[in-house]
């Protein structure tokens, strides 16, 4: 068993002070942090859910990202081999897409769906995956569920998608995941191209609504999967995979961690399952005594600015920390 910290006891007088604290805490933060608190966390009426998600486009992180994008309507800080477009790391368009996504920019923004037509434009490959620079024709798995998560999440109206969606289908594997190096010959899935395909084929479905039965049978294979590998034990051994995979990171880029996986699994409203028990008892562990929750690890590379601290308690960990137990445990008090 992983090593986790005692709750200790608390009263429920104590309990509630602080539970409170954190979601005024919350509700401090940045417009990107607010809207997905009063959704996920507070349970705010639609219009007022609203009402904040457009500030991502006025104020804070989404506006400072807005302000990166150079007078091609792309973003790059650095030498490239692809104009810009998934290089250099995280400062290209894609990254910044990416993380406008997580910060839940309005999907009607006219300023992104341009650039997300140029992603589409360049990125699309004969085989229906998506790729960039000189990496040849393939289409790269990892980042053709990345780009297909970024296109749907903000809704480009466009028939080339379904051919993305259709090329991810094919390239699931006899295990249900998905792997970036299958053409290499790997016979094993990825847990970082898995998430990545689970995430981009769930965003697909909700904004195309296209061959529903083949992308819920795909999502569902994936999270068998996952789950078969309890989100982060190798289905052979019992060991674990690899220890980053306990260590929370936002914004996770390309990578795969437990509390990115577990919220995929929120996200989709998947039902309870046993094999997860492990998983939300890691993530349950690591809150502090205030009830939040800290950033634990970062990826290196070129970023536009820092959104917190490492090593300090994450509005963005708490955050969906918090909304991973409302939906384990939905008759639960988290907040």
């Amino acid at each position: 068993m992983v090593s986790m910290k005692s709750p200790g006891t608390v009263t429920a007088s104590r309990r509630a002070r602080d539970d409170g604290k954190v979601v005024r805490w919350l509700l401090d933060g940045d417009p990107a942090i607010r809207w997905q608190a009063l959704r996920d966390v507070v349970g705010a009426t639609d219009a007022a859910v609203e009402r904040e998600q457009c500030r991502v486009a006025r104020e804070g992180w989404g506006a400072r990202l807005l302000a990166k994008m150079g007078d091609g309507g792309l973003w790059s800080a650095g030498r490239s081999t692809d104009g810009g477009l998934y290089s250099p790391k995280w400062v290209s368009t894609t990254y910044t897409l990416l993380l406008l996504r997580d910060l839940g920019l309005p999907r009607r923004n006219r300023r992104v769906r341009k650039a997300c037509r140029t992603m589409l434009d360049e990125g699309l490959r004969k085989d229906g995956g998506v790729n960039y620079g000189s990496w040849g024709n393939r289409g790269e798995t990892c980042i053709t569920g990345m780009v297909l998560s970024i296109l749907s999440w903000f809704e480009l109206d466009d028939e080339r998608l379904d051919v993305i969606a259709d090329h991810l289908l094919e390239q699931q594997m006899k295990d249900g995941g998905w792997n970036c190096r299958r053409f290499q010959g790997a016979t094993h899935s990825s847990v970082h191209t898995t998430i990545s395909a689970l995430e981009g084929l769930h965003l697909y479905e909700k904004h195309r609504g296209r061959k529903m039965r083949a992308v819920r049978a795909a999502q569902l294979s994936g999270r068998e999967f996952l789950l078969a590998h309890r989100m982060f034990r190798s289905h052979r051994t019992g060991e674990i995979i690899n220890p980053v995979f306990l260590r929370m990171a936002f914004p996770p880029r390309w990578h795969y961690d437990v509390l990115r996986g577990l919220d995929y699994f929120r996200a989709v409203r998947a039902p309870r399952d046993e094999r997860l028990a492990e998983a939300i008892e890691l993530i349950r562990g690591k809150r502090d005594e205030d009830g939040r929750w800290p950033l634990e690890h970062e990826f290196r590379g070129k970023t536009w600015f820092r959104l917190e601290s490492l090593g300090k308690p994450s509005r963005w960990n708490t955050l969906r920390a918090l909304r991973v137990l409302k939906w384990w445990e939905p008759r639960a008090r988290m907040v």
